[in-house]
């Protein structure tokens, strides 16, 4: 899944999105996702995920990235003063049957002004996933995103980074090292 990220984009900004505030509203739009999802009381162990009709392995997160508890989300990271977040989520009840383009569009909300940069499908556990870059604003500041969609087993898997605009290729290897190691188990 590695030849999607550019490794051509300019550095830019050198200032964590947490320290301007932009963090912390990351922080809350991941609380807004993760609600929207309707999944609860997960649980991380060894590299496995559980929670009730999904089970899942997927890959560490080398320090400095500091898990986040957040109600109703599957996993979160963020790196302290840094402005880099990754999130993992399922949902395996109630969820919309669309095709993964739309599916990855639900990803954007809370987000202005998003601009596709690329998009492509790459196999993912077995199954056809769909990756978009996107550069777009979250309170006005400029972030880019990487997001993931899969449908697999009666359930939608998603998986987005991201990072302050100019700085996606800084931890973008850690996402896909841990995005490499996922794999859907029974529940």
């Amino acid at each position: 899944m590695g030849g999607f990220l550019r490794e051509d984009l300019p550095m830019g900004l050198r200032w964590g999105l947490w320290r301007t505030g932009v963090g912390r509203t990351f922080l809350a739009i991941l609380v807004l996702w993760a609600l929207a999802s309707g999944c609860s009381h997960p649980e991380l162990r060894g590299g496995v995920f559980s929670k009730p009709n999904v089970r899942y392995r997927i890959g560490e997160l080398p320090p400095p990235w500091h898990r986040v508890s957040l109600h109703d989300n599957d996993i979160a990271w963020t790196l302290p003063d840094d402005g880099h977040s990754i999130a993992v989520n399922s949902t395996c009840q109630s969820y919309e049957d669309a095709p993964l383009p739309i599916l990855t569009r639900h990803l954007l909300v809370g987000f202005t002004d998003p601009q596709l940069l690329g998009q492509q499908t790459a196999m993912l556990d077995g199954r056809e996933a769909l990756q978009s870059r996107c550069q777009a604003k979250l309170d006005g500041v400029p972030v880019e995103l990487l997001m993931v969609v899969m449908k697999k087993n009666g359930c939608v898997y998603d998986f987005m980074y991201v990072s302050p605009a100019g700085r996606f290729d800084e931890r973008s290897g850690d996402f896909e090292r841990m995005m490499q190691q996922f794999k859907s188990e029974e529940p």
